[in-house]
């Protein structure tokens, strides 16, 4: 029997083993295939197709390697804004891209700086006399942002456009946590506290309601203002007072005609054929088949230029957290790591700190700043650029910068400090449950959690906040060459649009991360023709690799314009909830912006490159 039972544990042995030999084989093929240069596809006479699959982000979140271990993979899509607008920018002077094709049909939006962005990419392309050709079955105000940009419009016929503007509701949790019996204790300092609102009430405060209005029509001007330009026969105003009457009986993909919002309804075929009278078409491979390179296999073949002086741009994207965190997630621990890579091995000359961050922990947000600071004690230049949100802790950090950049629609400011403890001493009562015990000083066992604070415990943490405060304000004072006074007055946790901000001088210029490359290079005494930019990351791992490929999402199913209407305000909502959490389970004291646009949790649609594919292409 021990024989047997030997023998059974090495067959099981090999077993294992041969199992674990041919995964390491499978997963080393993998990465080979991830690895090589994807072919650039045949663009000589052909197109760019921009199939946006997704959200657009300034910085793509990293896979988590736990996830695939977990069975957690989520099917959210990313485009880096500055991929699309390299490839743009390329094609412009490409001489074998004779065009460029915009697929929105899957895009999922992104924010308004990032938007115009690739928007002002467009207008390159177009003003290298290359037409741009834009097809959606649903247009929305993100993606008709990009296709108010193009030369020609399509829609398909059983499409419609959807003009919302900023702004709706959030959930406030008030109800909910008094139905459990859930003691939320708050601790703030400033006016507009209303960062805290969703816990404490179950509507916002005039005073927020105020703020938050001013904000969202400046914003929304501004992308009338956008749209206006680019494209101005596109009746917006007219389109949405009255939304519904609009339609009449040639229904709503004629209406987005008659108010000038698209140029031409058709299919995709029809579309793929309209594209193949500019480019080199060949209706053998299928109908509407036109010669074109992808938007990936483009970027592989036309890599950014190397060599020369470097400008470092690093990256503070997403929620800051205390320590280590992955790309999309600005952990303090890790930029400041980035920061130090760049000037002690990478010899930068210079440092550009692109934020799109609605803020977090204030630890992580004080770190980034200093090691930002040690640049500047080595006689490195520290622009900020904002980007969409750089509020709260974002804007913490843009304190480090010699010169700050945003744009008219950013969203900054947010000069405030929260802390938030639930305590759950109602919630046990109800069933029965007390605590109790023995305390040598009034804060032993404090905060307590299950039985609640005390007066002094409450004392000390609102003290802690004001002092987080009393700091944040004096480092916005003496950085901006402000009088303390007037720092406190437009402080309070109030959220301010770019126009605003400039206004009040808490920044200095409106411009694109371009001019903040280029004023670091400046001050750095780089000649503008040698400088080259370089985006300062963590090098992609084995492991992160294959779980790009892995974790990529599949390709949705279509649906109609409505149904895409409602899956965006689910995303929406999600992305809230997603907030929310995010906030309760964090520091206990925060300098974040809550009334900053939250994430969506994106789940994109089937694109037009996928059913050409499918129908043509295959």
């Amino acid at each position: 029997m021990k024989l047997l039972r030997s023998a059974w544990k090495l067959l099981v042995a090999v077993k294992d083993a041969l199992v674990l030999i041919l995964l390491l084989i499978f997963f080393g093929g993998l990465f080979a295939l991830m690895s090589s240069t994807p072919n650039p596809g045949s663009s000589d006479g052909g197109a760019l197709l921009v199939s946006l699959d997704g959200a657009l982000v300034e910085q793509r979140t990293e896979a988590d390697p736990r996830s695939l271990l977990t069975g957690t993979i989520e099917s959210a899509a990313e485009v880096q804004v500055r991929d699309v607008v390299h490839a743009l920018r390329t094609a412009a002077k490409d001489d074998a891209i004779k065009a460029v094709v915009l697929d929105l049909d899957s895009f999922m939006g992104g924010g308004q700086v990032s938007l115009m962005d690739v928007a002002s990419a467009i207008d390159t392309v177009r003003a290298a006399k290359k037409p741009v050709l834009a097809f959606a079955t649903g247009y929305y105000d993100d993606s008709y942002l990009l296709a108010a940009h193009a030369s020609e419009v399509w829609l398909d016929p059983m499409g419609a456009t959807y003009i919302a503007g900023p702004g709706g509701k959030r959930p406030y949790f008030k109800g909910l946590l008094d139905r459990y019996g859930v003691n939320v204790r708050v601790y703030r300092v400033g006016k507009f506290k209303s960062f805290v609102e969703p816990y404490t009430l179950t509507g916002q405060s005039e005073a927020a309601r105020a703020a938050n209005q001013a904000l969202y029509t400046s914003v929304w001007d501004a992308w009338k203002a956008d749209i206006a330009k680019a494209r101005p026969k596109a009746q917006i105003d007219t389109v949405t007072r009255a939304p519904a009457t609009r339609s009449g009986t040639g229904g709503m993909a004629q209406a987005a005609i008659d108010a000038g919002l698209v140029d031409r309804l058709g299919d995709p075929i029809a579309f793929g054929r309209r594209v193949a009278e500019t480019v080199t078409g060949d209706e053998s491979k299928g109908p509407g088949h036109f010669r074109h390179s992808t938007l990936g296999a483009y970027i592989a073949a036309n890599p950014p230029p190397s060599g020369g002086d470097m400008v470092g741009i690093v990256h503070i994207a997403g929620s800051i957290v205390d320590g280590r965190a992955p790309l999309g997630t600005a952990g303090g621990d890790s930029i400041a790591q980035l920061i130090d890579h760049a000037i002690n091995q990478l010899k930068v000359k210079a440092l550009v700190l692109r934020i799109d961050s609605g803020g977090g922990s204030a630890l992580a947000s004080e770190k980034m700043r200093l090691a930002a600071l040690e640049a500047r004690k080595k006689k490195i230049p520290v622009v900020v650029s904002m980007a969409n949100v750089a509020a709260s802790g974002g804007y913490w950090v843009a304190m480090a910068g010699d010169k700050v950049f945003a744009e008219p629609s950013t969203i900054t400011g947010s000069i405030g400090v929260f802390g938030i403890l639930p305590t759950f001493e109602k919630t046990l009562a109800q069933y029965g449950v007390t605590t109790d015990g023995v305390q040598t000083t009034p804060l032993s066992g404090q905060p307590d959690i299950l039985g609640g604070t005390n007066a002094e415990t409450d004392a000390l943490f609102q003290t802690g906040v004001e002092d987080i405060y009393r700091r944040f304000t004096a480092l916005v004072s003496g950085q901006r060459k402000l009088p303390l006074e007037k720092v406190q007055e437009i402080a309070q946790g109030r959220v301010w649009d770019g126009g605003s901000a400039r206004q009040l001088g808490l920044i200095d210029a409106f411009g694109s991360l371009d001019d903040a490359v280029a004023e670091a290079a400046k001050r750095a005494g780089i000649d503008a023709e040698d400088a080259r930019t370089i985006y300062v990351e963590p090098p992609v791992s084995f492991l992160q690799a294959l779980l790009g490929s892995l974790t990529a999402p599949s390709p949705a199913q279509a649906s109609d314009p409505l149904s895409a209407m409602v899956a965006r305000q689910q995303a929406q909502l999600v992305g809230a909830m997603q907030q929310a959490m995010t906030v309760a389970s964090g520091p206990a004291v925060q300098v974040r912006c809550l009334e900053c646009p939250a994430p969506a949790a994106r789940q994109p649609r089937q694109s037009l490159y996928q059913i050409l594919t499918r129908k043509v292409f295959n």
